[in-house]
């Protein structure tokens, strides 16, 4: 009996598109968004539409969230003339390196929308695992700072003035970042961008920091400057556990990793298509926030090339109108039986599993 796991036989690559471009999951989410119902369709433009919707949805989050931030640190810069926090012009430095995290992402999604080419075969979606990269150290460095400062404030206790504005400022600033986070992750989880999750998650901790000066601020009007760096160090812990939360989702996605749930779907969808006897090795991957997928199905060990064929097709066609952000899927048929037959006895020295 064939081999279940890593099952090759004639090697039906159904990567050429199959004109099936069904928009699958990641196109109702864009219908949703945007209150339309679309036509059923079989042109495989429709495929590439789903994938630049994705990216368009991106790069209007990190536009809108870029003009939130840039405005709130705009409103923290003019109280930081006023009143001399050195706490609060650390935040509004936050705020703005937050900003400016949005110009990596955005050029990931742009290079993400370039077509296929003979060197990057599979495009350029993994510019994204870059961006995340750069920010995960970004947030890195967020708390490197965020605890020099709260540690040279406990050596060296400063006087703040205005405090009522310094705390007014920090709200603006928990409310910006927040409201960014959740924007940003939503959207992110959405599409299945790993980087703009991250990116959320770096305007999270911000949103931390600003809480920071809050509290500090309430503690210097008690009478109790010390209340600002103790407060800095705690907001310095949280936002390591942040860090370790985005280093986590984007090492899952440079290691290929996938919700095994997406793998239970994918065997549930193609062990239902007719003509399918089994369900060989089923693996999944992310490139930038579209995944593909390369399949292994088992047919009748009578059947012929056609008719072979035409269930592979069918496989395809499934598999992408009900596997979520499916985007392109590769689909090898191999024969099932007679009993004892080995179709991969000459391969058998080359398998590493």
């Amino acid at each position: 009996m064939a081999d279940q796991r890593d099952l090759r036989g004639h090697g039906h690559g159904h990567g050429h598109g199959h004109g099936h471009g069904h928009q699958g999951s990641a196109g109702r989410f864009a219908r949703l968004a945007h209150g339309l119902f679309r036509t059923h369709s079989h042109d495989s433009a429709d495929k590439t539409d789903a994938a630049l919707e994705s990216s368009s949805r991106g790069m209007r989050v990190l536009a809108i969230s870029f003009a939130v931030l840039m405005a709130t640190a705009a409103v923290q810069a003019v109280i930081v003339v006023a009143s001399g926090s050195v706490a609060l012009l650390g935040d509004t430095l936050h705020n703005l390196a937050d900003a400016l995290t949005a110009v990596p992402l955005a050029i990931a999604f742009s290079l993400g929308r370039r077509a296929a080419t003979r060197r990057f075969t599979y495009g350029y979606g993994r510019a994204e695992d870059l961006a995340g990269i750069a920010i995960v150290l970004l947030i890195a460095a967020s708390a490197a700072f965020a605890g020099y400062e709260a540690v040279m404030r406990l050596l060296n206790p400063q006087d703040v003035r205005a405090v009522g504005w310094v705390a007014g400022a920090a709200v603006v600033g928990f409310a910006g970042n927040e409201w960014v986070a959740r924007y940003r992750i939503k959207v992110g989880r959405e599409i299945g961008s790993a980087a703009l999750v991250a990116d959320g998650l770096h305007a999270r901790t911000d949103g931390f920091t600003s809480l920071a000066v809050l509290l500090g601020a309430g503690g210097a009007a008690l009478g109790f400057p010390l209340a600002d760096p103790i407060v800095g160090l705690l907001i310095t812990f949280a936002i390591c556990f942040v860090l370790r939360d985005a280093a986590r989702e984007i090492y899952h996605r440079l290691m290929d990793a996938v919700d095994p749930a997406l793998v239970d779907t994918a065997e549930r969808i193609l062990v239902a298509v007719d003509g399918v006897r089994r369900v060989g090795s089923v693996r999944l991957r992310w490139i930038g926030h579209a995944l593909h997928a390369e399949v292994e199905i088992l047919v009748d060990h009578g059947m012929s090339v056609v008719d072979a064929h035409a269930v592979a097709v069918e496989a395809e066609h499934r598999l992408i109108h009900d596997l979520p952000r499916l985007k392109a899927a590769t689909v090898h048929t191999d024969p099932y039986g007679p009993d004892g037959a080995d179709h991969h006895a000459t391969l058998s020295a080359h398998r590493t599993r």
